[in-house]
């Protein structure tokens, strides 16, 4: 009887370590499919949002940015803190935080963008650095952007080292599409941003990540200019990460029919072995 509650006991402590495993592998697929589920999600409410803003109520948001960026490169590069509730409510559209989103198509990215950089945010998306440019350009603008990479939840900004100069992002703001082809790709101590201020009469955009990748003791920084915009032909659309199936997706569903039979085998309950010296005896 003991001999049978110990193969019990050690039967049921193999499931719980094989459940456990099952979900830590499954772990990071998931929750990026699903985090990439939400943010398509969020582009396509913010997309609808834009859509119902007629002419005037359009046009009034864009030029508030506008000036707002005018206003910037005049008072000179600075981080002094700025005006929350007038900074928050700049092209938020929908009324949920987001300016807009961001198109990588080298690296088959598509992410919201939303003031401020609070770790909420960044945990699900990419966030604009208060005291730089909003994201609609201008001729004296330096717009900054940061995306977390090396999430085990969400991808975002993981893969942006992979970009090389002359590669090009899109920013879709309201209905203004504007692109930035890289021009400068730096790493720098995190304290340093020399290189995110506002350079008179040029239209710049960078985005910002932590690197190296898991250690994330300094700052990737990939800068664009603006350049025209590609023909939509041209342009590589993305809706989200989660529309693509990655072999990081693939990898643990395929080793899901093993566990299972695995899990089977120990369930089942095995035939008590004849002991042939005692059927001799008899």
């Amino acid at each position: 009887m003991k001999k049978k509650k110990k193969n019990k006991a050690s039967t049921i402590l193999l499931i719980v370590i094989l459940l456990a495993g099952l979900a830590l592998m499954l772990y990071p697929s998931v929750s990026d499919y699903w985090n990439s589920f939400r943010q398509s999600k969020a582009i396509a409410n913010y997309a609808e949002s834009v859509a119902m803003l007629n002419e005037d109520d359009y046009n009034k948001i864009l030029t508030a940015a506008q000036e707002y960026n005018s206003s910037l490169s005049k008072k000179g590069n600075t981080t002094d803190d700025i005006n929350s509730e007038e900074y928050e409510s700049l092209l938020n559209v929908s009324g949920n935080g987001i300016m807009g989103y961001i198109e990588i198509p080298e690296i088959n990215c598509s992410l919201p963008i939303y003031h401020g950089t609070d770790d909420s945010v960044l945990q699900i998306a990419v966030g604009h650095i208060s005291w730089s440019s909003l994201p609609v350009g201008g001729g004296s603008s330096h717009c900054v952007l940061s995306g977390h990479r090396g999430l085990p939840s969400a991808k975002l900004f993981s893969n942006l080292d992979k970009l090389a100069e002359g590669d090009a992002f899109v920013l879709r703001v309201l209905d203004e599409v504007l692109t930035y082809e890289v021009d400068q790709i730096l790493i720098v101590e995190p304290e340093d941003i020399s290189s995110l201020f506002i350079t008179q009469g040029e239209d710049y955009c960078t985005l910002v990540t932590c690197t190296p990748y898991g250690i994330n003791t300094h700052r990737l920084l990939v800068r664009g200019h603006r350049i025209e915009n590609i023909d939509e032909s041209e342009q590589i659309r993305v809706t989200s990460d989660a529309t693509q199936i990655e072999p990081l997706i693939v990898a643990p569903f395929a080793a899901l029919p093993i566990l299972i039979i695995l899990f089977i085998y120990l369930l089942v309950p095995k035939k008590k072995k004849i002991d042939r010296g005692d059927e001799f005896e008899a």
